[in-house]
Formats: C-alpha cells, structure tokens, sequence
C-alpha cells in the first residue's frame, strides 16, 4: 500500500494535487535576478536555495550546491544522496526552522539541471515499437527479432539537449522526393513522450555492470521530450538508424525526481514471453506507477503508464556496458517512447495518426504533425494516498525552420 506523505512546513506542498510535497524533493538548478545559478530542491509552490543553506551550516554536501549543476552532488555518491535527502526532510517538516531560504519558483529562472555528459535514447516499448515497425514494414516484421531479447538503442546529442520551455526550431533537412532527395523544412515534426534516467555514478571502460549494480547508480528521472523528424527519419535511418532526424533538440523537465522518492511506487512492467539472458535478469521490478502524458496547445492528447514499459532503465544501463563502454555522472538514459495499447494512450503523433493517415482533433481543429507556433507538454505523477511525487512541466514551442 502507498503511504501517506510526511507533512510539510510549506503549506502549499502539502495541497493534495502538488507536484512537489515533502515526500519528492527533486533537485534542479534556479537563478533569480541578479543572482548565479545555484542547486535547489522544489517544495510547494517554493525552492529551498541548497546554496545558502550549504552557508549558513544548515546542510553540508561539500560545497558541491553552490555549483551551477547537480552533477558535483551527484558524484558524491548514494549514502550522501541519502544523508541529505533525510537531512532536507527534517529541515522542511513541520519542526523544522522557520527562517529557511526559500525563494519564490515563480520568481525564479528554472535552468537545465546538469551537465549532460552522453546521451542515449532507447526504444522500450513495445506497443510503440510495434506500432512504429507496423508502419514501416507491415505486421510480419513490425518487431526486429532482436527486440525482446535486448534493449535497443542510439547515441544521441548532449549538446542539443535543453530545459523546459526553451524553443525548438523546425530543422531543415533531407528527404525522399518525387524525383530524388529534396532539401526542405521538415513536414512531420513530432513529439515523445519519454523519462530520462540520469546516471549518478561513473564506471570503468572495459568493465561490465549488473542490473543490480545499475540501479544503484541511478539517481533520479527527467521527463524527457525526444522531439523528432519522421520524413528526415525515414530517408536517413537505413542503414545505421536515426541521426540528424533526432539531433535538432530534445527537452527534459527542470527538477530530476529521484529515484528515492519514486521508491514507494515500484511495479513490474510488461509481460514478457521471451526468456532473457542472464545479465538482463532484474531481481526486482524496475518500472514505477508513473501516470504520463502530453498535451498540444492545452488540450490533453494522451495519458499512459510507465508500467506500460518493456525494458527498464537498470535494464538498458546494463546493456549499455556489455561492450565495456564506460558511463560518466551526468549520462542521460532516454526510455524511448512510452505508449499503451489504444491511441489515446500513445507518445507519439507518428502513431496517433497512423502516419499521418488518422488526423487527430486539436481545439476543433484536424492536424496529423506538429505545426509552428503549437506548444507542447508533457506531465508525469506517481499518485499517492492524498499526496503526488510529480515532475513539473516540460514544454517546448515549435520555431519556425530558418531555409
């Protein structure tokens, strides 16, 4: 059973339909006018300045808070996760001290919350893999044979990865033509809807890590929008799969929830009828009752559940290694698209619309990809008894293609 959360000095975290009561705590990078980039923790409709509580001796994390980005903290480990996230729930509980630095969110400047080392983006869900390779290659090979015996995957771009409500320009490109390949602004601009594992412990090149040993050096999720180019997509991806289709940006939520306060909602995922190799074996489940969802110029689009997953995130860290590649603090871990079964529960317009064959209704109006000037959101809460542990927004406008 979901336990009731802790109460919270801040009267607004305690609000039953706050994403960020006492019970989440997730840890971002803020600024205010005139002031640096600093780490800070959401309470309520607040953020606790980690910075100024390092200074004034309420907390000590080796300096790392005053830092513009989480990784210095990261780094330093799962007992100090531990130690300060216990330490932060007594300062922010109902005896805590009064005279904390709080500082208004909608005051504040939200920031990318790290320094992203590495991206990789997967591809873990099944209903959305099959529903991609149905498009493509009919329904006798919509599933690579590899797919349920490995989590697939692609080295993304770090450097494109940006915060919530940065702007994403349309990219201009390559595609199929009449005649041959034309060069113009993409026509099928879309959406994913993903979470982002953020990977808070380094390992060595040559070395191998287990399931086991890959969720502990997990330290939290992103909401992650994995913004895509179909027509630039489907020229490019033979043979070596996606590339500058999926380089032009992609969005993460500014407060990484960790994986501490997700703890309590831990649930199996997909069932599976693939015996797997040993070193994908999890000893315990790997996914969380996540609701998630997207929204395209305010109106609900679809609304899925990350136990809707094949593949985990320690699943994919793991396989990430077999080759001995080393991973660093800072690695972001893209899920790949999380859809259900029915359309409204899908990630992607690529699906939503059967490729653009189905449009979709948006505020009366029939669309099948994105348009400029259309914004869109993901949102994503794990829901307890009178309390959610909730990411915030993650938003992002469509810019118009510069020719």
């Amino acid at each position: 059973m979901t336990p009731h959360a802790p109460r919270s000095q801040v009267a607004s975290a305690n609000e039953p339909g706050c994403d960020f009561p006492i019970a989440n705590l997730p840890y971002g990078v803020f600024s205010t006018p005139g002031t640096a980039r600093r780490c800070g923790v959401a309470i309520g409709d607040l953020i606790l300045d980690l910075a100024a509580c390092e200074a004034q001796g309420l907390i000590d994390a080796g300096g790392s808070f005053a830092a513009p980005q989480m990784n210095d903290f990261i780094a330093r480990g799962r007992a100090e996760w531990d130690r300060v996230r216990a330490r932060l729930t007594d300062l922010l509980g109902v005896d805590g001290p009064r005279d904390l630095p709080l500082v208004a969110m909608d005051g504040a400047v939200l920031h990318l919350p790290l320094r992203v080392s590495e991206f990789t983006d997967f591809y873990a869900s099944r209903h959305h893999a099959f529903n991609v390779g149905l498009l493509f290659r009919g329904p006798d090979n919509a599933l690579p044979p590899q797919w349920t015996h490995m989590p697939i995957g692609y080295n993304g771009r770090a450097s494109s990865v940006v915060v919530s409500g940065t702007g994403v320009r349309r990219p201009m490109g390559q595609v199929a033509g009449a005649q041959g390949p034309e060069w113009t602004a993409c026509r099928r601009l879309d959406l994913e809807l993903e979470l982002g594992a953020i990977v808070g412990a380094d390992s060595t090149m040559g070395d191998r890590i287990s399931v086991p040993q890959a969720e502990e050096m997990i330290f939290g999720y992103v909401l992650l929008n994995d913004w895509s180019a179909r027509d630039i997509q489907a020229w490019e991806y033979q043979p070596l799969g996606p590339f500058q289709s999926k380089a032009l940006a992609t969005t993460i939520s500014p407060w990484i929830v960790t994986q501490a306060a997700l703890e309590p909602f831990r649930r199996a995922g997909a069932p599976r009828d693939t015996d797997l190799l040993p070193y994908l074996h999890e000893d315990r489940p790997g996914f969380y009752d996540l609701t998630l969802g997207w929204s395209l110029n305010g109106q609900e689009m679809a609304r899925t559940n990350y136990t809707q997953m094949y593949w985990s995130s320690a699943q994919q860290l793991a396989h990430h290694t077999t080759s001995g590649c080393p991973m660093r603090v800072g690695d972001l871990l893209g899920t790949g698209t999380i859809s259900g079964p029915a359309p409204d529960q899908t990630g992607a317009l690529l699906e939503m619309t059967q490729g653009g064959r189905v449009p979709v209704h948006v505020n009366g109006a029939p669309r099948t990809f994105l348009e400029d000037g259309d914004q869109v959101a993901l949102f994503g809460f794990a829901q307890g008894a009178g309390y959610r542990v909730g990411f915030g927004p993650c938003t992002g406008r469509v810019l118009p293609a510069r020719p």
